[in-house]
């Protein structure tokens, strides 16, 4: 199983003009083809009228990668919005360049320029997201060890999803793989062994 990779966080758009062609970079999160192409049509109808819809995706699972010119000549859109993608190295993600045609030809050189910009400033204004392998665990203790725990947490790369105060307080967090045995190590010390953090799965998640 990959340890991590990188995607975004939601959906995201940026535009330039250049020689009087207006290019729109529109990025969004997708896992499936489906996804994706969902996307690609979404923004054919929003820009029915533009000159041309290049896109490019690239997926994590089985490593899918496509692309389009729509139109332009081959090699000058769909591979240079895809080539950026591969270059900023995030994966599950869909990228369309509008271009609204501006009088003035660019030439082969200056369409993989302008296609390679607005995919650029698509995934520039999206935030990216690091995702790592973490380990999900329950706590349940008493309440004289909450304030102990406090100061323990912070030291470690988690993040904690909710605590619920009961009879007892029970924690539910998420902590990145690689720290998980030094940090039921230093739960065990803190805490004379009154806590056994109950592992309940794992996933991937954006934890520094």
């Amino acid at each position: 199983m990959e340890q991590s990779y990188r995607t975004i966080l939601k959906y995201a758009q940026a535009e330039f003009v250049e020689r009087k062609s207006r290019f729109i970079g529109s990025i969004q999160p997708c896992r499936t083809e489906e996804e994706a192409l969902s996307f690609l049509n979404e923004k054919r109808k929003e820009y029915w009228d533009a000159t041309h819809n290049v896109y490019a995706y690239v997926l994590r699972e089985g490593g899918i990668k496509r692309c389009s010119d729509d139109g332009e000549p081959q090699g000058t859109a769909g591979r240079p919005v895809l080539d950026v993608l591969e270059k900023e190295g995030i994966v599950d993600v869909c990228v369309v360049a509008t271009r609204y045609f501006g009088g003035i030809m660019l030439g082969a050189g200056g369409l993989v320029r302008a296609y390679s910009h607005t995919s650029k400033i698509a995934v520039d204004a999206a935030q990216i997201m690091n995702m790592c392998v973490c380990g999900h665990y329950r706590m349940v203790f008493d309440y004289g060890l909450y304030g102990k725990l406090g100061y323990l947490f912070p030291n470690y790369p988690l993040r904690i999803l909710s605590t619920d105060f009961g009879e007892q307080v029970s924690i539910d967090l998420v902590i990145r793989t690689e720290a998980e045995q030094e940090f039921l190590k230093a739960v065990t010390e803190l805490t004379n062994g009154q806590i056994s953090p109950q592992r309940t799965g794992e996933s991937f998640e954006d934890i520094p």
